[in-house]
């Protein structure tokens, strides 16, 4: 009797986890995006990956460039230098480039600047409403994330900030799914 009830708590169970399992809901799908995808848009996806994992939440993320250059894909290092003492490793990361799937898939684009969201557009007209300027979502003012490519130590350190803070504010306006 009791190897009975066991069976049927058992397959109660995994009938139950199936149904969970089916009816979760797709992950929310975000795409950062800037001009060669090696330093604010990686650094912007990864900083929401942590989020994401620290807050549970059902959000895909990804990172792409408008114009990545195929002689320049690896990441900045100052951008891997201030992301790591958070635990986050970008080593591996190579620049890929913003396309047709990403657009369709995706329910947000997070442009750095408006250069970023008028080149998604140019191509993409049809996504104009799913790109957004970072932080103008985030703050409700139009003003673009900085590009640190090419500057000083200091200035990524700026940067870097910046999008730090820009983050949480844009997650946490999502809806949730």
């Amino acid at each position: 009797m009791l190897k009975l009830v066991l069976r049927a708590v058992q397959t109660g169970l995994i009938a139950m986890t199936l149904m969970t399992n089916a009816l979760a809901a797709d992950p929310l799908r975000i795409a950062f995006v800037d001009t060669g995808n090696t330093g604010r848009s990686m650094t912007s996806a990864a900083l929401a990956q942590q989020w994401v994992v620290k807050h549970h939440a059902n959000i895909a993320i990804i990172s792409r460039a408008v114009n990545m250059n195929p002689y320049n894909v690896t990441p900045e290092p100052d951008f891997v230098r201030l992301l790591k003492p958070l635990g986050i490793n970008v080593s591996n990361h190579r620049a890929a480039q913003i396309d047709k799937s990403v657009i369709s898939f995706s329910d947000y684009i997070f442009v750095m600047s408006p250069s970023h969201r008028q080149r998604i557009l140019t191509d993409y007209p049809d996504a104009a409403s799913k790109v957004h300027l970072l932080a103008e979502f985030a703050t409700g003012t139009p003003t673009e994330v900085l590009d640190a490519y090419g500057q000083n130590s200091a200035f990524y350190d700026k940067v870097f900030k910046q999008i730090s803070e820009l983050i949480p504010l844009v997650l946490e306006k999502l809806p949730k799914k």
